[in-house]
């Protein structure tokens, strides 16, 4: 993960007390001690103790927004458990049905794959990519991609290279890429934070992501898209995306996919949004 987007913080929160997961590990990119303080934070208030891993925490990287510190005050500077690699092949090891979702620039698993040969992962889902008009069906296209077969995609661009050997790698089984053509239709709006705050069963996670939102809805009252909650949403319920298996290209920049069987990858065209919302929140009432 990385933090200077607020939709990664709400991420920690969603998966950390989930009922039906287990967080194993989390690494920061590049792992700033603020990034590491604001990830420490999220898990101490929820009585979540797992390994926190950063790639370089000697970044001097501006990484940490102003949403942090309004929602969650100073932070003092925090030390990682480890080198991000290594905490993630450690927590691989340690649960062969562990799976891994990447919310930012994929350095950290470039890192996996190049240092750990004999690593295994059994499923990857993967916030990026860009699915147009040649796989989307018309009515789950978004307006603002009409006609569009390639996209730009920050995670993936981030480290083009990192993105393109994960995709070929025979070390991921399988590899679940929730792009933008779908999280850019999925938000957390006043609408969504109403009936959160209408809804008094919820994870301790959901909570605290609720009040996170309370204050981010203050400076920005449009809502805000959820790109990496809607990529967890895929590890808790698979079946509330439509999906296509593909090969990924990319041209000048740009990213797109094309119908391919046999490469472990899929893509999503779509998504059933209550149903979402329902795994996200552990809550059935958002499907009634």
């Amino acid at each position: 993960m990385e933090t200077r987007d607020p939709d990664d913080a709400l991420t920690l929160c969603l998966l950390a007390t989930h009922p039906r997961l287990r967080l194993a590990a989390v690494t920061v990119t590049p792992g700033t001690l603020q990034q590491l303080a604001v990830v420490r934070e999220i898990l101490g208030r929820l009585d979540c103790t797992v390994p926190v891993g950063a790639r370089d925490s000697a970044s001097k990287a501006n990484a940490v927004s102003a949403f942090h510190t309004s929602w969650l005050g100073e932070l003092r500077d925090t030390q990682p458990d480890g080198v991000a690699h290594e905490i993630m092949a450690a927590a691989l090891a340690a649960d062969a049905s562990a799976v891994l979702l990447t919310g930012a620039p994929l350095q950290n698993l470039r890192n996996l794959l190049r240092e750990h040969p004999a690593v295994r992962i059994r499923r990857w889902i993967a916030q990026g990519g860009f699915a147009g008009d040649n796989l989307v069906p018309p009515e789950c296209r978004l307006a603002k991609f009409d006609g569009r077969t390639l996209c730009e995609s920050f995670n993936f661009g981030g480290d083009k290279k990192a993105t393109l050997a994960a995709l070929a790698s025979p070390q991921i089984a399988q590899r679940d890429l929730v792009s933008k053509n779908v999280t850019h239709g999925f938000a957390w709006d006043a609408e969504l934070q109403a009936r959160l705050l209408a809804t008094s069963d919820l994870p301790a996670g959901a909570v605290l992501a609720r009040e996170a939102m309370t204050v981010y809805l203050r400076e920005h009252p449009e809502g805000k898209l959820l790109h990496d909650p809607l990529a967890a949403c895929a590890i808790i319920d698979r079946d509330a995306f439509l999906w296509e298996q593909v090969e990924v290209i990319y041209e000048r920049g740009q990213w797109g996919a094309t119908l391919h069987a046999d490469t472990g990858t899929f893509i999503t065209v779509g998504v059933v949004p209550e149903r979402a919302k329902a795994a996200l929140f552990a809550n059935k009432e958002f499907t009634q």
